[in-house]
């Protein structure tokens, strides 16, 4: 047996085993990542809520992509894109709803942008603000090529018009799910990246997920340490 089978055996829940226990609310962690404000930021356009392509024709057309032409996207398309992931579609007192589900409501998913070629912006590392639908510029430059290496060689990702790295802040699941979070989380990225996948589809957009890559270069390119905040996730879209 290897580390993955014995994470599924140690994570399992069992009548007998799954006691209850008192949260510490005084220690939850922030819903939202922040940063300086001196950073550049981007407001993103409001996005389409209502119309477009029907979801059966998306769901028969959708297939994975990974060659792209040699043209930009509109940031509106990006900005679409952005909000169909983890955008926020119902606000209340309490609690502010995304386009994707979370286990629990902790929304432990974080979305970059490694922008290649997309109207209006600069290439370069962003992260998506998810309260605000803006996009703030963490470093600029043609981030494409590294990230492709990153990804074991997968050139899609440098010839995408852009990529998404989804990283997940661990503390936020594990604070009420100890280590039953990492089963989580990965669910959690899977209900956003197909959301990536459609939204790209209803678009006329191509994309592909890709799992397979250098967890410390894909933490290096978006600025993660690995341990508190890791990559898990990515995907490259563009014009087919």
């Amino acid at each position: 047996m290897g580390y993955g089978d014995d994470f599924q055996r140690l994570s399992k829940y069992g009548r007998d085993t799954l006691n209850g226990r008192s949260l510490d609310w005084a220690a939850k962690p922030p819903l939202y990542k922040k940063y300086p404000p001196n950073l550049e930021r981007i407001e993103l356009e409001p996005p389409e809520r209502e119309g477009g392509a029907p979801l059966f024709s998306i769901l028969q057309e959708r297939r994975s992509k990974r060659r792209f032409l040699n043209r930009p996207v509109t940031l509106k398309a990006l900005s679409q894109i952005l909000w169909c992931c983890q955008g926020i579609t119902l606000a209340n007192e309490h609690h502010q709803f995304r386009a994707a589900p979370s286990a629990g409501g902790l929304f432990p998913i974080e979305t970059y942008c490694v922008v290649n070629l997309v109207e209006g912006i600069k290439p370069g590392v962003y992260h998506y603000q998810v309260p605000y639908h803006a996009l703030v510029l963490l470093k600029e430059g043609q981030f494409g090529p590294e990230l492709a290496q990153a990804a074991l060689g997968q050139a899609m990702m440098s010839t995408a018009a852009f990529n998404l790295v989804w990283s997940a802040m661990l503390g936020r699941s594990k604070w009420k799910y100890e280590q039953r979070a990492y089963r989580y989380i990965y669910l959690d990225a899977g209900h956003i990246a197909q959301n990536s996948a459609l939204a790209a589809v209803a678009l006329g957009l191509g994309s592909c997920q890709v799992g397979a890559f250098f967890d410390d270069e894909a933490n290096s390119i978006i600025g993660v340490d690995g341990e508190e905040e890791t990559a898990i996730y990515m995907t490259a879209i563009g014009p087919i």
